[in-house]
């Protein structure tokens, strides 16, 4: 089932922080965040199959056939002064201690369960930072998260931001993250255990009738059955908003000025959120695999459908120019490459093939299907995918399309699971209605999700119909971000990203007052440290010198 890992040093070595599939929603991660992708916000998905029409005009399609406009409101900004109310918060003192990871330090700070009623109890919050390395001066803090929601930002800075950043940047900034409210070490929410995750992420979210409709239904209601009996209180206040308001109190204790900020897929929108409120304490703003704020869950859910879509068939034309692809040869088109893919599919729902799994777990179609996608958010997997795929298909091993499962589910070899699809859940759910309400709904829907991705869409769209049967009401809706006043935000869009499809990053430039959009002509899910010389200098000089690139400047 479907539903959003850590940056690494090469193309090839990062993982993704951005997350649609499984069963339930999920928005994105940075191939360099801490998982894969997310799930029942958006359903990530791709194929081809009958569609002759361009990755293009499939996602002109997708946009067209949004069934609620773009919202028109806007995010309005907090009041400048800091509420009396919430003073102890912003004037509270850190005790760093030793991580036990060596040059990191960790932390934990208060924050209130309620913005509303500060007085009514707090949410602990887990803080990790390495101190700046340089001598000289310092330029502060600089915050980091690698998207989701749900991903693991302390995780991401001792994996990768810590250590893998630009030495220029580690030496005048001390790099620290915060996981947010829900998320790893700060409360996590938690809704199934290891043996019951395995069952629910081997459901078959393309049914064939109404008893296997019935089955997915009482999967996502046993899911969301099981995470308000685990944090009932939490999972009413986990928005993105709040979490924005934890940035701003941690900025504060920190004792900085403004907030310095790189942020990737869902992370843009946890950034943007934060200028949106509070745009006078905007410093350098990075939000790199943008979202679009104004869209309903709906349509979002269908334009990154459409974005997995342009993905996959820039892998289809790789792939049948090697000789090892599993899928075709250099006369076949990515329709047939689609075509092929659906029809294995297909066969995994009628029989799943053994993996040699120590559980006893074999290969389902939901599974497989999670699998292609995970490779989908960094071009360096596609030899990984195409090995999968040639074991599963022509010698019945479905090992490898599992462990490209299980990387995007965050499942170790033990069994257990990380605590990210849940609290990916639980973020999308409160900050967006649902976008769907019935299977009705999505059966209508069918049409215009499958028309934006042949292979992926049907799975896509009843991925988003998690959100129906989530034990707490949604806090949040649809809005445009502004940030009148705020200082100039660079945004980064990949022109072939599937989590977070470019006319995202588009999108958010134009609304945010001073947005400087910076764009990547590539394959891949986020544009930073990916091998870009172009794309980091032009944020490297940003963050260090605070002069942001040109409106509409494009790297290769």
């Amino acid at each position: 089932m479907h539903s959003r890992r850590t940056h690494r040093r090469t193309r090839t070595s990062r993982t993704r922080t951005s997350k649609t599939l499984g069963i339930g929603p999920r928005i994105g991660r940075t191939p360099a965040g801490a998982a894969l992708l997310a799930a029942a916000l958006l359903a990530t998905a791709c194929s081809t199959g009958g569609a002759s029409s361009s990755a293009g005009s499939v996602a002109k399609a997708a946009q067209a056939a949004g069934s609620t406009e773009a919202a028109k409101t806007t995010l309005a900004a907090l009041p400048e002064g800091t509420p009396s109310a919430l003073s102890p918060y912003y004037e509270q003192k850190l005790s760093w201690r030793d991580c036990g990871v060596p040059g990191f330090q960790c932390a934990t700070m208060k924050a209130p369960l309620d913005y509303a009623k500060p007085t009514e109890g707090d949410v602990r919050l887990a803080v990790a930072r390495k101190k700046a390395t340089g001598e000289g001066k310092r330029l502060g803090s600089l915050l980091v998260n690698p998207g989701g929601p749900g991903g693991s930002a302390i995780g991401y800075l001792q994996q990768y931001a810590g250590i893998g950043y630009p030495a220029k940047i580690r030496a005048q900034y001390d790099m620290v993250a915060v996981d947010p409210r829900g998320v790893a070490r700060s409360e996590p929410v938690e809704c199934l255990d290891g043996r019951e995750m395995d069952a629910y992420t081997k459901t078959d979210v393309t049914p064939d009738d109404e008893r296997e409709t019935d089955v997915l239904v009482d999967a996502y209601k046993d899911f969301a059955e099981g995470c308000g009996a685990d944090a009932p209180k939490l999972l009413r206040h986990v928005s993105t908003v709040e979490a924005a308001r934890d940035m701003d109190v941690l900025r504060a204790v920190l004792g900085d000025a403004k907030l310095t900020y790189v942020g990737a897929s869902y992370g843009t929108f946890l950034g943007a959120t934060y200028a949106g409120l509070f745009p006078k304490r905007v410093g350098r703003l990075v939000l790199d695999g943008a979202m679009d704020p104004s869209l309903p869950a709906r349509r979002l859910n269908l334009e990154q459908t459409a974005g997995f879509e342009t993905a996959f068939r820039s892998f289809a034309k790789d792939c049948v120019r090697q000789p090892d692809c599993p899928l075709g040869d250099r006369s076949t088109s990515p329709d047939q490459v689609g075509k092929n893919l659906k029809a294995f599919f297909g066969k995994l729902d009628a029989r799943p093939v053994p993996t040699g799994d120590a559980d006893g777990r074999r290969l389902t179609e939901s599974l497989a299907t999670t699998g292609v996608i995970a490779a989908m958010y960094d071009e360096g997997a596609w030899q990984q995918l195409r090995d999968s795929l040639t074991s599963a298909m022509n010698e019945n091993d479905g090992a490898g399309l599992l462990a490209l499962s299980d990387s995007y589910y965050e499942r170790e070899t033990d069994g257990r699971y990380s605590n990210m699809m849940f609290a990916n859940a639980a973020v999308n759910c409160l900050d967006l209605p649902a976008a769907f309400s019935s299977p009705d709904e999505v059966r209508d829907a069918l049409p215009d999700f499958e028309k934006a991705s042949p292979v992926f869409g049907e799975g896509l769209a009843w991925a988003s119909l998690n959100c129906a049967y989530w034990p707490v009401e949604p806090t949040g809706e649809p809005h445009r971000i502004e940030a009148a006043g705020a200082t100039p935000i660079v945004v980064v869009g990949t022109t072939r990203d599937p989590a977070t499809p470019y006319r995202w990053a588009e999108a958010l430039a134009g609304q945010l007052s001073s947005g400087r959009l910076l764009t990547y002509e590539g394959d891949g899910h986020t544009a930073y440290g990916r091998g870009s010389s172009c794309v980091d200098s032009t944020i490297n000089t940003y963050l260090l010198h605070g002069t942001p690139p040109t409106d509409g400047k494009r790297c290769s």
